[in-house]
């Protein structure tokens, strides 16, 4: 994911991520694409994509094209993995969710 800037939280792995999301709102320094999967796991999905929008990149486009794969709207998920690179997810959201997390947490 980067360098951290001086004073900026420590980065997080998945475990100690899942565990946030109980809390109010997203921990403060994250990435756009994991800022977006924690709105999309607390059912706020126009911030998730907000969040997502952030910044062009590929973990960005990635949860792009999860968020509308999870509205139903396959066609805009299609264009967003191939942002992504990434093939068209058939997993249930559940377990994209979890693999994209791990993949940008944990670098998987």
């Amino acid at each position: 994911m980067g360098k951290q800037a001086k004073g900026s939280p420590a980065p997080l792995g998945y475990a100690a991520f899942k565990a946030t999301l109980t809390d109010k709102a997203p921990p403060p320094g994250l990435a756009p694409a994991i800022e977006a999967l924690w709105f999309a796991a607390n059912g706020f999905w126009e911030r998730a994509h907000d969040a997502a929008q952030k910044r062009d990149d590929k973990a960005g486009a990635w949860v792009h094209a999860y968020l509308h794969r999870m509205e139903g709207d396959e066609e805009n998920a299609r264009y967003w993995y191939g942002r992504a690179g990434r093939p068209f997810a058939t997993a249930t959201h559940g377990k994209e969710w979890e693999e994209i997390a791990m993949a940008l947490l944990d670098g998987a």
